[in-house]
């Protein structure tokens, strides 16, 4: 059985993202780390790797952070068609490992940031024959986003 990582967040598709760090942060007691915007690369089977534009940002809090993510309309992180939780995210310190390792127990590939070829990159979405998805993260981004956290730019 492959070991997917320490847990470290939730990720959530919002349409809004500004209207839901204000919603969720009130209701949730929540503050947030400066929102990013940019262009995401992201590779699947059907696009082969493209530039998404995707705004998103973590809670400060954790250990568990929520994750929101507003993406591009038809990409994996819009929102319009299904809002709420998309994914569980685990660091990992071989995304590729992990990822090959679930996918030889049934589970199937979504998406990554570099193609299976190419390694995958610093992330994959896998999907459990049941329907859990799950983000492998490079644990080399973990200063990065610790320091985020904390209030500075993620960089």
């Amino acid at each position: 059985m492959t070991e997917i990582g320490e847990l470290f967040h939730i990720g959530t598709r919002v349409p809004n993202l500004d209207a839901a760090m204000s919603d969720l942060g009130a209701r949730l007691g929540l503050t947030w780390s400066p929102p990013m915007r940019r262009q995401q690369s992201v590779w699947t089977a059907e696009t082969g790797e493209i530039e998404v534009e995707l705004a998103f940002t973590y809670s400060c809090e954790g250990p568990c952070h929520i994750e929101l993510l507003e993406g591009a309309p038809g990409s994996i992180w819009d929102a319009g068609d299904a809002p709420g939780t998309h994914h569980l995210g685990y660091w990992t310190d071989d995304v590729a490992a992990v990822t090959d390792g679930l996918i030889a127990e049934g589970w199937t590939l979504e998406a990554a940031t570099r193609s299976p070829e190419n390694g995958y990159g610093t992330f994959t979405y896998v999907t459990s024959p049941t329907g859990l998805r799950v983000e492998p993260v490079s644990s080399l981004a973990r200063p990065r986003f610790e320091r985020w956290w904390a209030g500075e730019p993620l960089g």
